[in-house]
């Protein structure tokens, strides 16, 4: 939570000092290339790595789980600072190729930005190989703080050097914050011994993780194909259309990160242990468990997202170069995000599920699908509904993959609750219906706050509280389960010698 905040604290700062110009939309054309990079390694080694680590520590074989996974962090070291040096000479060709609607002036500041953006790569890929080591061990803390530290860094680097170097002190603070990510958690992996200066291409564990990768990374590929996509189409509208959709994209974001991607990360090497001895029924259990949370948290996050999104982007964002006619772009994309989160949430836990059962194949097959149906969409809608169409084809794509690996799931796994998982998820869906009607009864009494920060985030607080205070009674009525379950977990966090998960050995959901 203390990431995702600072998260908003940072877009707070970049909608105030770039707002929705063309500076910010460089800046994000130039970040494509390395955050794909970063998606298809990182996303495809952690992926890897956790079912193998896993099976090597639940074996009681920790010297052979540090050797190998010291292998990979020193191979992938020296492979992505290659990588780099390589992207940083053949920056003219590739960048415009993203960023082909630019006039040529703005495409060669993005080249530029790129080239700065690089080492960003090789540092945040190694900080997801750290942190697949220390999660596979339930060590969750130093992880956790990745988010923390980036934010802070480029927070800090933008206020103290925009003057000097406009919007490349936004590039040099997420450079910096990249490198940040790796620092925070090397010296928990150090303090521990996990760490080896060693390659060892005879490490049997390199196989098994070779079998497994082929395929994961070309289904990460094809995932960031469809932001590379995104920025394509995007760079042909008018200038802070990007932007807009980064921001949209962002708010979205806020609960993924703060619940979602929390449980995807608990859930993984808990999966991958179950898997390791065998323990079908432990599988189905927590796949049920954790998609029903899932769903608790982001049914009602799309209903507040929809009705709220000129009060949340005015309030957040609305400032200094971020004017009203921003805000309004904004909020206008923010819906079309929205209406993709539930999917989106849901195919973080059954990707891992997939992945921790060591099916990578079917996965990879629903991943290119929808990245077909994802530009398929996008071409169509582009010419009627622009950027709002990128969004929505974003959504629709999701949704579609999340059916897909739904059913993967049910036959890996011989079988799934799915009748408590749809009870649940109607009940939830019913109790957020009323709070959108509620907020909608808002709405339209026509209140409307002064342009001040003050007014309109006592405004906006206060339109969450009911919301929230009518989906909370709303679930008590029809009894929805997973509110009993969130404020359990909530109070025994508080409880005396309850161990957190960074401490715990014991699996975190069951």
């Amino acid at each position: 939570m203390g990431s995702a905040v600072l998260g908003f604290a940072r877009e707070v700062v970049n909608a105030r000092t770039y707002g929705t110009r063309w500076e910010m939309d460089t800046f994000l054309a130039a970040a494509t290339i390395p955050t794909i990079l970063f998606g298809v390694f990182n996303g495809a080694l952690v992926s890897a790595l956790v079912p193998v680590f896993s099976e090597y520590l639940t074996a009681g074989k920790r010297e052979e789980a540090y050797r190998l996974s010291s292998t990979v962090f020193n191979v992938l070291f020296v492979a992505l600072s290659l990588l780099a040096v390589l992207g940083y000479f053949t920056a003219p060709y590739y960048v415009p190729l993203i960023a082909h609607g630019f006039p040529p002036p703005q495409i060669k500041v993005a080249v530029h930005m790129t080239r700065w953006l690089l080492p960003g790569i090789v540092t945040t890929s190694l900080a997801g190989v750290v942190s697949a080591m220390l999660n596979a061990q339930h060590r969750f803390t130093a992880g956790a703080l990745q988010g923390a530290a980036i934010n802070i860094v480029t927070i800090a680097t933008v206020l103290m050097l925009d003057a000097k170097l406009g919007v490349f002190a936004l590039v040099l603070g997420t450079v910096l914050g990249l490198i940040a990510q790796l620092l925070v958690q090397l010296p928990v992996v150090l303090l521990e011994g996990m760490y080896r200066p060693v390659i060892d291409p005879t490490h049997p564990g390199l196989k098994k993780i070779w079998v497994m990768l082929g395929p994961i990374i070309i289904g990460s590929a094809a995932g960031q194909i469809a932001l590379f996509f995104d920025r394509f189409f995007a760079s042909t509208l008018s200038p802070g259309y990007m932007a807009g959709m980064n921001y949209a994209t962002k708010l979205v974001g806020f609960p993924l990160q703060i619940f979602a991607a929390a449980i995807a990360a608990v859930i993984f090497p808990l999966l991958a242990r179950h898997f390791a001895a065998s323990d079908r029924d432990a599988i189905r259990r927590s796949m049920v468990m954790g998609l029903r949370m899932v769903n608790f948290i982001t049914i009602p996050s799309v209903c507040g997202l929809i009705v709220l999104a000129g009060p949340i982007v005015a309030t957040l964002f609305e400032r200094g170069n971020f004017q009203p006619t921003a805000t309004q772009l904004c909020a206008g994309l923010l819906p079309y995000a929205a209406v993709g989160l539930v999917a989106t949430a849901a195919n973080m836990v059954l990707t891992r599920c997939c992945f921790a059962c060591k099916e990578t194949r079917w996965p990879v097959a629903a991943s290119l699908a929808t990245v077909a149906l994802n530009v398929a969409l996008s071409l169509f809608w582009l010419p009627t509904l622009g950027a709002r169409g990128l969004l929505l084809a974003n959504s629709v794509s999701q949704t579609v993959q999340a059916g897909l690996l739904f059913v993967l799931v049910r036959r890996l796994l011989n079988g799934l609750d799915a009748r408590t998982l749809f009870v649940s998820a109607g009940r939830i869906t019913a109790c957020s219906g009323v709070m959108l009607a509620a907020l909608h009864w808002i709405a339209a009494l026509g209140a409307a706050p002064e342009a001040t920060l003050v007014s309109r985030g006592w405004y906006l607080l206060g339109q969450l509280a009911i919301g929230a205070l009518v989906f909370v009674g709303a679930a008590m009525i029809v009894r929805v389960e997973e509110m009993r379950i969130a404020l359990r977990m909530i109070l025994q966090k508080f409880e005396r010698q309850v161990l957190s998960p960074s401490d715990s050995r014991e699996a975190p959901i069951a």
